[in-house]
């Protein structure tokens, strides 16, 4: 897929990106500022920009020896203030119970005052800056994980790479936290990068490291693509409105949502990193010719044009290089019964269900009337156990699955209204172009809001935006 892109695609390069957007756009001042995050985080609070509360810094030596340990809180992240990618910072959760020097990481590793300690004097001799200046270390309060992502990610907080350039974002990227990158959005040290839709906040192809495509979350089974980020514009006009502060003509912004503050600021990017580019399977390059010299009055506009120039093309590149079709929530689905019997229906794109299920009415008027009555004559078990169901199942089929030729399966269903046992009817039915054969389950859903549910199971030629 990568080499696919690649040979589809131009990308713009690290010595290309410099000497093109970099050197001409970010005069040294504003790259001092973006470098300095203690100095750009001064300048967005004065601005009236959200980011994280600092709570302490350490300049010196001195300030090190004399520093109260016991005033730090229960969780914290310890950052260098010219750090970069990510290098040399330490994010706690909690406290160790029954000892006040010490506290607990991402990984339930121990940090102690002396581990503490020990790291900052790492950063003040700049082992984790640019060309190893001396640095300043300093704590903040660690943000408070947004439920929405609790399930993708790794103990961390994910945060959103936006880059602009001359008031406009051309791109973005959900960097999520993973266990092989130690709960940070590191890409370098194995986080998951997604793309985004500009004009929706949609996330579509993702890459864990620097090129590898992924589909589904590592140690889960959640797609990459499909989830809405919230705050989608507000974040959009944020960014450039620290590029406006900033004075950077090309910026990386990364923002994160905390739970109670929505979404702040992290830090500010001068050089910004370019896996951005293959996370959306798009090149830089053209994005950033289409947006120079425009003239752009207002912060309200510059977003207004990203999201309309760079919106909606996602979905057609997903479908070519994937070789699968992008479907919303709710789609029509035509349903093909017994002696030619065909019905149009909505139904609902269901990835947490298993199985694809459609009203009895349908089936009865798709033709198999026969085998619903030939069912509802079985003797069937009632009031059994979740623990004797897998037998009970098996005896069922074992007894009556070869007695009637559409009788394709049956199952034993647990759900919040109790137990059922159902049958299947083997039937095909189109979904955006594409026939899929399948075992339906065939249940009352008169009282629901649709008569048909698609599940994970015949999904597979399909990729899911949730907000299509």
């Amino acid at each position: 897929m990568f080499q696919f892109f690649k040979n589809s695609k131009k990308l713009l390069g690290m010595n290309s990106r410099n000497l093109e957007f970099i050197r001409p756009y970010n005069l040294r001042g504003a790259k001092r500022l973006a470098d300095d995050k203690l100095l750009s985080k001064k300048i967005l609070r004065k601005n009236e920009i959200a980011i994280p509360r600092l709570i302490a810094k350490i300049k010196t030596i001195e300030d090190l020896e004399n520093f109260d340990w016991q005033s730090l809180p229960t969780s914290f992240a310890l950052k260098p203030s010219r750090g970069f990618g990510g290098e040399g910072i330490v994010v706690v959760y909690g406290k160790k119970k029954n000892r006040n020097d010490a506290w607990i990481k991402a990984d339930r590793s121990i940090v102690t005052i002396d581990d503490l300690r020990n790291h900052i004097r790492n950063i003040l001799d700049g082992s984790f800056s640019l060309s190893n200046t001396p640095d300043v270390a300093f704590f903040e309060e660690r943000l408070q994980l947004l439920k929405l992502f609790k399930p993708y990610c790794y103990k961390g907080i994910p945060d959103i790479r936006i880059i602009v350039f001359n008031k406009v974002p051309i791109m973005a990227m959900l960097r999520l936290p993973t266990k092989e990158s130690h709960g940070k959005a590191n890409l370098q040290q194995g986080a998951v990068g997604v793309g985004i839709d500009m004009a929706t906040g949609v996330t579509t192809t993702a890459i864990q490291g620097k090129s590898s495509f992924i589909e589904k979350i590592p140690d889960t089974e959640l797609s990459v693509s499909g989830l809405k980020i919230p705050y989608w514009k507000d974040m959009l006009t944020l960014a450039v409105k620290t590029q406006k502060i900033s004075k950077l003509g090309f910026l990386g912004v990364d923002v994160a949502i905390d739970k109670n503050l929505g979404p702040v600021i992290l830090e500010l990017n001068a050089r910004p990193g370019l896996s951005i580019q293959v996370a959306n399977l798009a090149g830089l390059a053209e994005r950033l010719k289409r947006v120079s010299g425009l003239k752009i009055q207002t912060i309200a506009k510059g977003v207004r044009m990203g999201m309309d120039l760079f919106g909606g093309e996602i979905e057609e590149e997903l479908e070519e290089i994937s070789g699968k079709k992008v479907i919303g929530t709710i789609e029509k689905v035509r349903l093909m019964g017994k002696n030619g019997k065909e019905i149009e229906v909505e139904a609902k794109i269901d990835t947490g269900a298993f199985s694809t299920s459609i009203d009895t009415k349908i089936a009865l008027e798709l033709g198999f009337e026969d085998v619903l009555k030939y069912f509802s004559s079985l003797d069937l078990p009632k009031n059994f156990s979740r623990e004797e169901s897998k037998k009970i199942e098996e005896d069922l089929k074992r007894k009556y699955l070869e007695k009637h030729p559409d009788l394709a399966d049956i199952i034993i269903i647990y759900s919040s209204s109790g137990v059922s046992v159902r049958p299947k009817i083997k039937i095909s039915f189109i979904l955006d172009g594409i026939t899929i054969t399948s075992k339906v389950n065939v249940i009352d859903r008169s009282e629901l809001n649709y008569s048909a549910i698609i599940g994970k199971q015949d999904l597979r030629k399909f990729l899911i935006d949730v907000n299509k």
